[in-house]
C-alpha cells in the first residue's frame, strides 16, 4: 500500500445539481437491455421489477414513469446486472438520458414525487 498517492486530475461531469438535497442511493436491478450511461432517467417495470430507460406515456408495463436515474454505466448486453440509483437529489437537466422520443421534462413531476429535483446549470 503507498502511503502517497498522486492524483493527476478529476472530471465533473455536471450531472449532479447541488447540495441543496441528500444524495440518497440504492441498487436495483437493470433488465437486460444493452449499455446504458449515468445519468439514464428508469422506470420500474411492474411485472417483472426491473428497471429500464423511462419510456414514453404510451408504454403501459410501468417503464413510462420515472423512478430514479442510474449512478454508474452499466452493461446489460447479455443479462440484466444489478447497479446503483440515485434516490434522491438535485440533478441537472441538461445531463440526464431518456429514450429518443422522450424528454426529461415530461417527467420531471414524477422525479419530484421521488425527492428527485431538476435544476439548469449555466
Amino acid at each position: 500500500m503507498s502511503i502517497k498517492e498522486t492524483i493527476t486530475g478529476n472530471t465533473f461531469d455536471e450531472l449532479i445539481g447541488g447540495p441543496q438535497i441528500a444524495l440518497i442511493t440504492k441498487n436495483v436491478t437493470i433488465a437486460k437491455s444493452g449499455v446504458k450511461k449515468r445519468g439514464t432517467v428508469l422506470g420500474k417495470n411492474t411485472t417483472s421489477g426491473e428497471f429500464n430507460t423511462v419510456s414514453p406515456a404510451t408504454t403501459t408495463d410501468g417503464t413510462q414513469i420515472a423512478d430514479c436515474i442510474l449512478a454508474r454505466d452499466v452493461d446489460a448486453t447479455a443479462a440484466a446486472v444489478v447497479a446503483t440509483v440515485y434516490v434522491s437529489g438535485v440533478f441537472n437537466r441538461n445531463k440526464l438520458i431518456v429514450s429518443e422520443s422522450d424528454t426529461v421534462a415530461k417527467h420531471e413531476d414524477e422525479l419530484r414525487d421521488k425527492n428527485i429535483y431538476l435544476t439548469k446549470m449555466i
